[in-house]
């Protein structure tokens, strides 16, 4: 006998994603603290003033991340201020120096957050707009304040220069801010997934190798400037890796170029050029000469974007499409069945033998069984309808006489009775025009040109057929001499269902017979068209290629 072990409750598992959850703005703040004194130990360009400084970018970038409200800032703004205060005192900073810089990466923080939510609230950098406008607010405009004030603070205490301390703390935050920050609002689960492909995986490996190997040849080797070496690499993991790889890869150029700079590593040429104004120089390359690059990602992005609504509007469209038609399919075959059985009893109450019959049930019973042919016609059309738009129906393509078929439909249409007074008359121009077509679907096509042309253009007493050998087949044409057609009723035609206004009027039918002409034509390998001006009649015309 064994014991069943409980299941653990539902909750636990919340818990403890909200454990880890809380946990998170507590590990930036050690994080941030971490980086403090990574760079003020390591990246010291211009007196006391970091060259490239990611520590306010992580923390920025978390806290967008993370949430907002007034007790989620409040709590993350405070924790982040334990963390950089704690960075400062760690790496030796005295008190003054430590509260100054505190306080000017504090209002570099907050203002980087602020004005993201401000110009680029949905914090999705998936276009170019977005990317331009978050990048302007979060990484140029958010350090001026603060690196106004650390410069004004560094003359006051230190007597350091104030233009070389303003820009490299300017640029320096901006670098940060620019990369480390898009990077962190691009890592989702969706952007990790694709790397679970071994292949995916593998072309970053090499990818980032190779930029290793170009950084090094560009930043730390050779005896010229080399950034030529490291764009092109930069590039292609832009279209590779969109936003999550370029902006990555920048983080990792910055770092190997201010590190070549800082330890003493480049072209023997700026050997005499002071070392705050090569870091200078070497963040507006990186700034101006390798940030636009993820622009490059960020449109690719957007297109991949447009392209996955674009994929999941068409797989609604088919589906819906699929729906309706095996709705359209159903509800034929339900009617076929018992249509039947009416003209059926129809048919012999007609005929008297279910009995005597009086004149005005004779009249009654041809009426019924009329009326039920007609809707036995429409289950047919629905059937052939949902067929065509399943891709089911089947079409046997063979040479086709077009005289033939003309010939027949004019003498099918000739018998109507609404057809008595009409005028019908068939013109081929030239010999031998044959088709390549299912000569059964042709002629319905044809004839459901011909019944639209007595129903609505009758009224002008002429229909022509006309058959004109064209370059590659030939065009058959149906007129008629009718009220004719707007553009803007010409533009609705061929829609299912569509009548046109004409619902409430005396003339029957079912705004099918065009919808299904035209996907018969399509299936053949053909086109189908009008050509009308309201008051002139209609022409009605199928173009088909030649066998």
């Amino acid at each position: 006998m064994t014991a069943q072990v409980p299941s653990r409750p539902a909750y636990t598992a919340q818990r403890e994603s909200g454990g880890l959850k809380s946990l998170t703005p507590m590990l930036t703040a050690v994080f941030v603290a971490l980086l403090t004194i990574v760079a003020v130990q390591t990246a010291r360009s211009v007196d006391l003033i970091v060259a490239l400084w990611l520590a306010n970018a992580v923390a920025a970038g978390m806290w967008l991340k993370t949430g907002r409200g007034l007790a989620h800032d409040f709590s993350f703004g405070a924790l982040m201020t334990m963390g950089v205060l704690a960075g400062e005192f760690l790496a030796g900073n005295d008190t003054s120096t430590s509260l100054i810089f505190t306080a000017a990466n504090m209002i570099e923080i907050i203002g980087a957050v602020l004005l993201a939510r401000r110009f680029s609230p949905s914090l999705i950098l998936s276009g170019v707009d977005g990317t331009v406008r978050f990048v302007m607010a979060t990484a140029i405009l958010a350090p001026i304040p603060a690196a106004l004030l650390a410069s004004i603070a560094m003359i006051m205490v230190r007597d350091a220069p104030f233009l070389i301390s303003f820009q490299t703390w300017w640029f320096g935050h901006a670098l940060g801010l620019a990369t480390v920050t898009p990077l962190i609002l691009a890592i989702d689960r969706t952007s990790l997934i694709v790397f679970r492909d071994p292949w995916r995986a593998a072309e970053a490996v090499l990818l980032f190798g190779l930029l290793a190997a170009a950084a090094y040849f560009a930043y730390f080797y050779l005896p010229v400037p080399a950034l030529f070496l490291v764009v092109p690499i930069l590039i292609v993991i832009a279209v590779r890796m969109r936003i999550t790889g370029i902006s990555l890869a920048l983080v990792f150029v910055s770092i190997c170029s201010i590190a070549a700079i800082l330890g003493g590593y480049g072209p023997p040429a700026f050997d005499d050029v002071p070392v705050s104004e090569r870091i200078l120089l070497a963040q507006l390359n990186l700034l101006f000469g390798c940030l636009p690059i993820m622009l490059v990602a960020s449109l690719l992005q957007e297109r991949d974007r447009f392209s996955a609504r674009a994929k999941a509007g068409q797989l609604r469209a088919e589906q819906a499409s699929e729906a309706k038609s095996r709705l359209l399919a159903n509800v034929a075959h339900e009617i076929k069945s018992p249509v039947g059985g009416v003209i059926g009893i129809g048919d012999l109450w007609s005929s008297g033998q279910l009995g005597p019959v009086t004149t005005t049930q004779k009249e009654m019973a041809d009426m019924l069984v009329k009326t039920a042919r007609q809707v036995e016609a429409l289950a047919h059309d629905l059937l052939d309808v949902a067929r065509a738009e399943s891709g089911t129906v089947k079409v046997e393509l063979r040479p086709t006489d077009v005289t033939g078929v003309l010939e027949d439909v004019r003498r099918s249409t000739a018998l109507r009775p609404e057809a008595e007074h009409l005028r019908l008359s068939v013109v081929c121009e030239g010999d031998g025009l044959v088709v390549l077509a299912d000569s059964q679907r042709l002629v319905q096509i044809i004839d459901n040109l011909a019944t639209n042309a007595v129903k609505y253009g009758g009224a002008g007493g002429v229909i022509l057929f006309r058959a004109s050998p064209i370059s590659d087949g030939v065009r058959i044409e149906v007129t008629d001499r009718g009220p004719g057609l707007s553009e803007a009723k010409q533009a609705q035609l061929f829609e299912p269902f569509n009548r046109l206004g004409l619902e409430r009027t005396t003339v029957e039918g079912h705004g099918i017979g065009l919808a299904l002409a035209k996907r018969m034509v399509e299936l053949m390998g053909g086109s189908i068209g009008v050509t009308s001006k309201p008051g002139e009649g209609a022409t009605f015309w199928i173009e088909l290629p030649a066998p």
